[in-house]
């Protein structure tokens, strides 16, 4: 982006980092990924909007439906790549299931690993939560799959 169309209230090669937790119920794919989508714009980082906010709802998606409690996200934004977990109460793991070519369901996470340079599940719990599913958008490592340690 030029420096002349930068907002002048954003510092140049700062880390953001954001945290926002969702109840357990339907609503928590929308306001999550309108979080994400208002933070970015704020940003000016408008190129990363629709596939983070794409990435954020399909992994809060399969929070809200294969799972049962509350949803935190984490948001990460350095001038090098943006990173998204979403973490929930379960500790069973994401299952990446092969869809029928007439399902209606099952493609998200290939969606993810699709549209995302990387992703992977968080191998550390973050207090109460005791599994992350994260994704990030402009990373150098390609479009692959991490199990963290």
């Amino acid at each position: 982006m030029e420096a002349a169309r930068r907002a002048s209230h954003l510092p140049a090669q700062l880390t953001y980092d954001y945290s926002l937790f969702a109840p357990g119920d339907a609503t928590a794919p929308k306001v999550c990924r309108d979080f994400v989508r208002a933070v970015l714009l704020t940003l000016d980082r408008e190129p990363l909007v629709l596939p983070a906010a794409l990435c954020t709802s399909e992994l809060v998606t399969n929070v809200h439906l294969h799972s049962k409690g509350s949803t935190m996200l984490r948001f990460q934004l350095t001038p090098a790549r943006l990173r998204i977990g979403v973490y929930d109460e379960s500790r069973d793991p994401p299952v990446t299931p092969v869809a029928e070519a007439t399902a209606c369901w099952g493609r998200g996470l290939a969606l993810v690993a699709e549209v995302a340079d990387a992703w992977g599940v968080a191998g550390d719990r973050a207090g109460r939560y005791a599994k992350g599913v994260w994704f990030e958008l402009g990373s150098e490592s390609g479009r692959t799959l991490v199990l963290d340690a």
